[in-house]
């Protein structure tokens, strides 16, 4: 019985009055005031909303579809024989070291994400600069060189290998000399292996140069105590500091054991004597 029930706006439309149902009849069928939206062999004149609308969606959608690019299909491939230290999902931790500081690198299946320094680093006791952290980056730098380079072609690791064997070999035969320039070098490994080379080719030489070099700290103090050595510093017992040109907390001699040692003396549990230390990177006159 409900479902009969009628009901009505008005007396207008419940009497069926001429006025109300002219005006009914264009109540869903007002046409916009746009003309001459399509020229030439198309519509001219007056548009429906309906079909103006459906043209403007046509429109939009064909020029979207066509501005798109495809984008490469990526397929995940489970492991045929899974590696027993790998499981999907779980980060994986490696210790070694950089800037001659132990650090730890965290990888997940295989790809290192993350570089922190290691707690057990006697030195930096878990502290790393922010070019260490940043250092894998270059990683996944898509300017890096992917292959070895021979007068800007790339060469295979083996061809580049017996090019220069045959240069290293016509050198000695001539009896030239060879220079081999590094950085300071600290591992005992990479120290034999060029001492390995010196042996094989007695007229080469090796030469350390750095880029930021503490000769003239060295120098001062076989000047000063006859002796040539790096001194080591404990900020962690001095109040107050005197550094000329020194950033003994970023990049000067060892920053993060530095930092490390500085913080522990500057805070509300500080209560040691007041001592002075004065440090400098300049050089000798």
């Amino acid at each position: 019985m409900d479902s009969n029930k009628k009901y009505w706006k008005g007396l207008e439309e419940l009497n069926k009055s001429p006025e109300f149902v002219e005006k009914n009849k264009h109540e869903f069928a007002e046409p916009i005031p746009i003309e001459d939206v399509l020229s030439g062999d198309g519509l001219l004149g007056k548009t429906p909303r309906r079909d103006f609308l459906k043209a403007v969606g046509f429109g939009v959608g064909a020029v979207t579809l066509a501005a798109c690019q495809k984008v490469p299909v990526h397929k995940s491939i489970p492991y045929l024989i899974k590696p027993e230290e790998i499981t999907p999902g779980v980060a994986n931790y490696y210790a070694s070291t950089l800037e001659g500081h132990a650090i730890l690198v965290k990888t997940r299946e295989g790809r290192p994400i993350k570089v922190e320094g290691n707690p057990n680093d006697v030195l930096a006791k878990g502290g790393l600069s922010a070019t260490a952290q940043a250092s894998v980056l270059d990683l996944y730098d898509v300017s890096r060189v992917k292959a070895p380079l021979h007068e800007g072609s790339e060469k295979e690791w083996s061809d580049l290998d017996d090019l220069v064997k045959l240069e290293l070999a016509k050198i000695a035969d001539s009896g030239k000399k060879i220079r081999l320039i590094t950085s300071t070098v600290t591992s005992p490994s990479t120290l034999g292996v060029i001492a390995d080379f010196v042996a094989a080719f007695p007229t080469s030489k090796h030469i350390n140069y750095d880029a930021v070099s503490y000769t003239g700290i060295i120098q001062a103090n076989q000047n000063s105590f006859g002796k040539a050595v790096l001194p080591h510093y404990s900020f962690d017992k001095a109040d107050v500091i005197v550094s000329f040109g020194a950033d003994f907390l970023g990049t000067w001699i060892s920053g993060e054991e530095f930092t490390r040692q500085y913080v522990t003396n500057r805070n509300d549990k500080s209560l040691k004597a007041k001592r002075c230390l004065a440090i400098s990177s300049l050089k000798p006159v």
